[in-house]
């Protein structure tokens, strides 16, 4: 009777601890904070020491939180970690670029009127002499929306002067989606594009307002090292010359060769649009760029499921930052991203945390710490191409990145517009907490397209990125506004990203609660979220139904 009335006790005590949600603690999210977002940490720069200190971190933290190993298999055995191939691209030297009308040359300085990555193709010097430019309005090819900037313009040894974001961005009204920018607007699509059509190279014109952030977000993220997955043949996908201009240059080449940039820009927001030669207008290139194949990793830990543990949950955060980079006023070269993104890294542990205290859910929950997000989101790239588990038995995905450093808000968010089911058992989850749905403040900026959750998304898998309210119990909106703001402008993407002594996490903490319920519900369920019927994404997992059955 005695072993009995343990057993009972045992069972009752388990109920009661899977009835009691978790509690999650500010303070150690803080601490987790502090020493990723430390200058010991380097900036968390992919292939550096900074790299090894960090993994190390993480999978310390993941052990005592009593979580299994979920990473590559090692002789049968899971470990840590899984892999992560990338190609390293530096620019050794001094780099060399002017412009010429004909009649005066301009030397450019990297880092000021222009902002030049590293070539990426596969070049070990880029030497380019005179390349006409050729402006294409936003550089967009979309069949599907009737739109074609290009109209038969061969590229093939020209330079392409490209506007960022999409046709939409000033009007509001359009056919890509008003102000929400899709992805024809990202950087990224339109070095692709360009490289799909034998550019020799791009020039993004840099305008804060479209690009979301200002001129020091350009410059400290693409003059420093770039990485990309490794490709079979990386000139299909890079032409030699990827950078962006400052504004006020590309209205004085405008001018020289006897446009006006307003104008060419108006012009460009109508599917009328024809590129125009920047008659007289050349370019001139020199650098050298020093290429290797490094090996990055993920970190991956997991809650393996008591009854269905081959269905799986996601959490992810990106471990990466910038690492090491140009000085900025104060000398400060260390890029140690605090709230982009050391405050996601310690959600995630703070979840794990929780998860390794609970009873085991009945899907298995996966926590993914990946590389090289700030180089494109390489490393959920490189996991969604290379799944540890599989992407049609992954029922939901839930990305954060940046979480709420002060106090607790009366709202909840997630990055860019989109439907899905995952969506709603967030928002049903929130009503509990007296919280509301906003819709993301800043569809225009395209940040559905710059988070690791995108990966996923693409492939059908039910993603989203979670992101705190801006109506602030304390403050309200005026504050919370404010506040993201004011890190946009001053901190986004600068030396200046680093902890604050007056952060208290307790809107994290506030967040873990909703993410959590959210994720253990899905863990315990049967349910396969999906997107809606109208959804760019819904195709691509309704092909994998038969795999869930």
């Amino acid at each position: 009777m005695k072993k009995k009335t343990l057993v009972l006790a045992l069972l009752a005590a388990a109920s009661a601890q899977a009835a009691t949600p978790p509690k999650f603690d500010p303070h150690r999210i803080i601490q987790d904070v502090k020493v990723l977002a430390s200058d010991e940490f380097e900036g968390r720069g992919p292939g550096t020491a900074g790299e090894v200190k960090t993994v190390d971190y993480l999978v310390k933290q993941f052990k005592a939180a009593g979580l299994q190993p979920g990473g590559d298999l090692v002789n049968g055995k899971r470990s840590w970690t899984q892999d992560v191939p990338l190609g390293r691209f530096e620019i050794k030297g001094p780099v060399q670029v002017s412009v010429s009308d004909g009649k005066q040359t301009m030397a450019l300085t990297q880092g000021e009127e222009i902002a030049i990555r590293p070539a990426e193709n596969g070049q070990a010097q880029v030497d380019i002499a005179n390349a006409p430019l050729v402006f294409v309005g936003y550089g967009v090819s979309a069949p599907e929306r009737n739109w074609d900037d290009f109209k038969g313009m061969d590229l093939k040894g020209k330079l392409a002067v490209v506007l960022i974001n999409d046709p939409d961005f000033e009007t509001g009204q359009g056919d890509f989606g008003g102000k929400a920018m899709t992805y024809y607007g990202r950087w990224s699509y339109k070095y692709e594009e360009m490289a799909r059509r034998g550019a020799l190279g791009t020039l993004i014109v840099h305008e804060s307002a479209p690009a979301s952030y200002g001129w020091p977000t350009v410059k400290n993220s693409n003059t420093i090292v770039q990485y990309d997955i490794v490709r079979k043949d990386p000139a299909k996908d890079h032409a030699p010359v990827e950078s962006w201009i400052q504004r006020d240059l590309a209205v004085d080449l405008f001018k020289r060769a006897g446009l006006d940039f307003e104008a060419a820009k108006k012009q460009a927001q109508s599917r009328d649009f024809k590129p125009v030669e920047l008659a007289g207008i050349t370019l001139s290139a020199h650098f050298a760029v020093d290429a290797q194949v490094i090996k990055s990793k993920n970190v991956v830990a997991i809650k393996e499921g008591s009854k269905r543990p081959n269905e799986y949950v996601i959490y992810t955060a990106h471990w990466d930052h910038l690492g090491v980079g140009l000085a900025n006023g104060k000398g400060d070269k260390v890029y140690n991203g605090a709230l982009d993104n050391a405050s996601g890294t310690a959600a995630l542990l703070e979840l794990a945390r929780a998860y390794g205290k609970q009873p085991r859910p009945a899907r298995s929950v996966v926590f993914l710490s990946v590389t090289a997000e700030e180089k494109g989101l390489l490393g959920s790239e490189y996991y969604a191409a290379n799944p540890l588990y599989p992407l049609a038995r992954t029922a939901g995905v839930i990305n954060m990145d940046g979480m709420a450093p002060n106090g607790p808000a009366r709202d909840f968010s997630i990055s860019g517009v989109a439907k899905l089911d995952l969506l709603d058992r967030l928002s049903a989850q929130a009503r509990k907490w007296n919280r509301t749905y906003s819709p993301d403040p800043n569809p225009e900026a395209g940040y559905f397209y710059r988070s690791d959750h995108f990966s996923f998304a693409k492939r059908g898998v039910p993603a989203i990125s979670y992101r705190g309210g801006q109506d602030w119990e304390s403050g309200g909106l005026a504050a919370g506004k404010g506040n993201a703001e004011a890190y946009r402008v001053n901190d986004y993407h600068q030396a200046s990203d680093e902890f604050k002594p007056e952060w208290t996490f307790q809107g994290a903490a506030h967040d873990l609660e909703l993410i959590y319920a959210t994720g253990r519900e899905l863990a315990d369920s049967g349910a396969w979220p999906n997107w809606s019927q109208d959804s760019e994404f819904r195709a691509a997992r309704d092909e994998s139904a038969a795999q869930r059955k």
